[in-house]
């Protein structure tokens, strides 16, 4: 198909031949021939008025121009895929659909890997592409380009449709060897001992309990920052340091790293997870089923899964 004089085809072999630098790897990825990827390069550069990738020795170096029209080419695909993907019926048994979510590493170990457990039978060539939550996936989101997002109940935008997904306590975490764990922790207690703080991802985002334990930042001692939660478990293994983690996931990974679990010696807000997914998929029948899928799993009570 042709539009306003170019072959839509085309822009695929652009993206790919972009991306990967190289006609014999784009060949390969399209299964094509590496003179039909030869000749739909000729016809982009002819149609472009420019060379797009130069030889510099044996690598494909984009043009300038090229690095401009990539993610012009790209939005174009997502927004193709998009429209492929929204249709009003779906069977998770033959559908052969990619997913693509978007969820903090604690949702990914105690939401989304039991649901693609739960799946792996049902769903047999239904694939999931998971990333992490920030900025930018924010910004993916609103483009399209991502199907679900899973964040705290703060973080929903309020132009699209979201459901309230689990309610989370936090709890403290130590190991087992670790003395204090062996009695009920009060504040002094909490506050005289070692600990290992989250600050999410790259930009060191705040994490939602630690923005609550923001009072005691003058009298705890934070001994060790991890990027993400799902570290902090075996970091916790033989020391005599605490954290205070999501339940689900400190049950989840009591017994492989040896864990003890106590109640927090102050009060904290139960945090609120939801998931979302943009207004333009309101009648997606599979987003609609794979929301079911999330909720039948955080449905199950902790410990339970």
């Amino acid at each position: 198909m042709r539009f306003k004089g170019l072959d839509l085809n085309l822009v695929v072999a652009l993206d790919t031949l972009l991306e990967e630098r190289s006609v014999s790897r784009t060949a390969l990825r399209l299964n094509l021939s590496q003179p039909a990827v030869s000749a739909a390069l000729a016809r982009l550069r002819d149609y472009f008025a420019d060379e797009l990738l130069v030889l510099v020795g044996r690598r494909m170096i984009p043009t300038a121009y090229a690095e401009t029209l990539w993610p012009i080419a790209r939005a174009l695909l997502d927004k193709a895929e998009l429209l492929i993907d929204t249709s009003s019926g779906f069977d998770p048994a033959t559908s052969r659909r990619r997913f693509r979510v978007n969820a903090s590493d604690y949702i990914q170990s105690v939401l989304i890997a039991p649901v693609l457990r739960n799946l792996h039978e049902r769903a047999p060539h239904i694939s999931m592409d998971v990333g992490p939550t920030g900025p930018q996936s924010i910004a993916q989101f609103e483009s399209g380009e991502i199907d679900l997002i899973v964040s705290p109940e703060e973080y929903v935008s309020p132009s699209h449709p979201s459901y309230p997904l689990l309610d989370e306590r936090h709890v403290v975490v130590g190991w087992s060897g670790n003395p204090a764990m062996n009695m009920p922790i009060d504040l002094d207690a909490f506050l005289s001992l070692g600990h290992i703080a989250v600050s999410i991802g790259a930009g060191r985002a705040i994490a939602f309990a630690e923005r609550h334990l923001l009072p005691f930042r003058d009298r705890r001692r934070i001994e060790v920052t991890s990027s993400t939660f799902s570290g902090v478990p075996m970091m916790l293994q033989h020391t005599n340091r605490i954290a205070v983690l999501q339940e689900r996931l400190a049950v989840a990974y009591s017994a492989p790293f040896e864990l003890k679990l106590q109640p927090l010696p102050f009060d904290m807000p139960v945090l609120h997870e939801m998931v979302q997914y943009h207004a333009a998929r309101a009648n997606d029948a599979g987003i609609a089923w794979l929301v079911g899928e999330f909720r039948s799993v955080a449905a199950v009570p902790t410990g339970t899964a």
